[in-house]
C-alpha cells in the first residue's frame, strides 16, 4: 500500500530536515497552526538513514483533543517497542534506553510502582529543604562569576544536582551525568554528533559514516551512566540508605526491587528527562520573562500568588518535550483520522498546547491562565510525567531565588537552540544582571 503524501499546505516547511526544528518559534508555529487546520492528522514520510528500521513516515497528532485521546487510550495507542524514537530502536540502543517509558502495563506498572517510591511525599519533603540551599548557591557563584551563560551557570545545574542527591550519587560524578546526557539528546545537532563543520548536518540525511559515529557516541554515553549506577547499585545491596538507588535494588514491603539492568534504563530516564527538560524549562523561563517584560512585572508584583500558575504557562509556552510516539495496535478511527495496525504517530505537545480551541489567545504567554489544561507533562495516562511535582519545584525555587535577588536579570543576545526534534533545547544563552549592593 502506498503511503499518504505530505499535505500540499505542509509543503513549505521541510519537516524532515533538521533546519525546521532549528528555526525560529514563529515559523514552527505557523507549520503547527497549518497541521491543526486540517481535517484529519498528516502522514509525514520518515527519510531513510543507513543501518536504522523505521516505518514509510508517521501521522502527527497536532490536535489538543487528539493528544489527549491518544495518551488515555494505550490499549490502541501503545508504547512499546519504542515511544522516544520515531525510527525503530536497534538492540545495542534498548540495553541502555529501553526504559519504563517505553513499556505497556503491565511490565510499565511494575517498574513505576517500585521507582514511585523514589517521588513520595516524605522524600519530596526532604529533596524541598535542599532545594533552597542549592539555589541560594547557585546564585552566590553567579554572582561571584558575573553573568556568561545562563544555561551553563544557572539552569544546567539545579536539576543535575538534585537528581543526583536523589540517587544518592557523589558530587565528582555530575559534571561527567551533565555531558553524557548532553550526548544523549544532542545525537541529532552537529555539535554533539561528530557533524559540527559539516554543512550536510542540518540539510541531509546522515550517511553511514555519520550513523556509525553517533551511534559510537550514543553506547559510549549511555554505557558510561549505566555502569556507574550499575555500580552504585551493586553496592548499595542490603543497604539501608534512603537515596533512591538504594531503594530500588532492595526489596521493598511487597517484595519488589529492580534488576540493574532496570536501574540502569531508569537513572537514564530520568537523568536525561528529569534533568534535560527541568533545565529547559528554567532557561525558556528567563527567555520568556525577557520577552515578555509586562509578564515579569505582574510576578514580581506578587510572587507567591503567581508563580504556580506562571510555572504552568511556562510549561505550556516552551514544552521542553516536543513529542513522544505511540504504535497503533488496530485499525482506528481518531477523530477521522483513519489510522491502521502497524501504524505510528508522533504526540505533538508543541502543537496541542497551542491549539486555539483550548486556550484562548493561545500565541500569548500569559502567566495568569485559567485554566490551563496544557501537556507539557504528557497527556492523561498511565505514561504521565512521574516527577511532575518535582520539576514544579525545582522550577519554583529556582526562580524566586534568582529574581529575588537579581530581579533585572535578562537574557540577551540570540540563544543558541538545540537541533532537536525531540527536545525544545537551549544549548547557550548570554545574560545579564546588575550585582546587588
Amino acid at each position: 500500500m502506498t503511503a499518504p503524501a505530505l499535505p500540499p499546505e505542509l509543503q513549505d516547511f521541510s519537516l524532515t530536515e533538521m533546519t525546521f526544528w532549528t528555526r525560529p518559534d514563529a515559523f514552527r508555529m505557523k507549520a503547527f497552526a497549518a497541521m491543526r487546520a486540517l481535517d484529519s492528522a498528516p502522514f509525514v514520510p520518515l527519510q531513510k538513514i543507513p543501518m536504522v528500521r523505521s516505518k514509510p513516515g508517521f501521522y502527527v497528532l497536532a490536535k489538543h483533543a487528539d493528544v489527549l485521546e491518544a495518551s488515555r487510550n494505550a490499549e490502541v495507542f501503545s508504547s512499546e517497542p519504542t515511544s522516544n524514537s520515531l525510527m525503530e530502536m536497534p538492540p545495542w540502543a534498548a540495553r541502555f534506553f529501553g526504559s519504563m517509558i517505553n513499556m505497556d502495563d503491565p511490565r510499565h506498572a511494575r517498574i513505576r510502582r517500585v521507582v514511585s517510591r523514589g517521588f513520595s511525599p516524605r522524600m519530596l519533603e526532604r529533596i524541598d529543604q535542599d532545594l533552597g540551599v542549592r539555589a541560594a548557591r547557585i546564585v552566590d557563584e553567579l554572582i561571584a562569576e558575573g553573568p556568561s551563560d545562563f544555561v551553563a551557570q544557572v539552569a544546567a545545574r539545579l536539576p543535575v544536582e538534585v537528581i543526583c542527591h536523589l540517587m544518592g550519587i557523589p558530587e565528582e560524578h555530575h559534571a561527567m551525568i551533565l555531558d553524557r546526557t548532553n550526548v544523549i539528546l544532542g545525537y541529532t545537532d552537529p555539535e554533539y554528533n561528530g557533524m559540527k563543520g559539516d554543512p550536510r548536518g542540518l540539510t541531509e540525511p546522515p550517511r553511514l559514516k555519520d550513523v556509525t559515529v553517533t551511534s559510537v557516541q550514543l553506547v559510549r554515553a549511555g554505557h558510561d551512566l549505566f555502569r556507574l549506577v550499575r555500580r552504585l547499585g551493586r553496592d548499595r545491596r542490603g543497604g539501608t540508605g534512603d537515596d533512591l538507588i538504594t531503594r530500588l535494588v532492595n526489596p521493598n514491603a511487597d517484595g519488589e526491587s529492580l534488576t540493574m539492568q532496570e536501574v540502569g534504563s531508569f537513572f537514564i530516564l530520568l537523568v536525561v528527562a528529569g534533568n534535560e527538560t527541568t533545565r529547559n524549562a528554567i532557561a525558556h523561563a528567563l527567555r520568556l520573562l525577557t520577552d515578555f517584560p509586562e509578564q515579569r512585572e505582574l510576578l514580581l508584583a506578587d510572587f507567591d500568588a503567581r508563580i504556580a500558575p506562571a510555572v504552568e504557562e511556562i510549561i505550556r509556552y516552551a514544552t521542553p518535550v516536543i513529542h513522544f510516539r505511540r504504535n497503533v495496535t488496530r485499525d482506528h478511527d481518531l477523530n477521522g483520522t483513519k489510522l491502521k495496525k502497524g501504524d505510528i504517530v508522533a504526540l505533538l505537545y508543541t502543537s496541542a498546547n497551542r491549539d486555539e480551541t483550548v486556550f484562548p489567545d493561545a500565541e500569548t504567554f500569559d502567566i495568569t491562565r485559567s485554566p490551563n489544561p496544557h501537556v507539557g507533562f504528557g497527556g492523561p495516562g498511565p505514561h504521565y510525567c512521574l516527577g511532575v511535582h518535582l520539576a514544579r519545584r525545582e522550577i519554583t525555587v529556582m526562580l524566586r531565588e534568582l529574581l529575588t535577588r537579581l530581579p533585572d536579570v535578562r537574557a540577551t543576545g540570540d540563544h543558541d537552540r538545540l537541533a532537536s526534534f525531540f527536545i525544545n533545547g537551549i544549548k547557550r544563552m548570554p545574560f545579564t544582571f546588575t550585582p546587588p549592593g
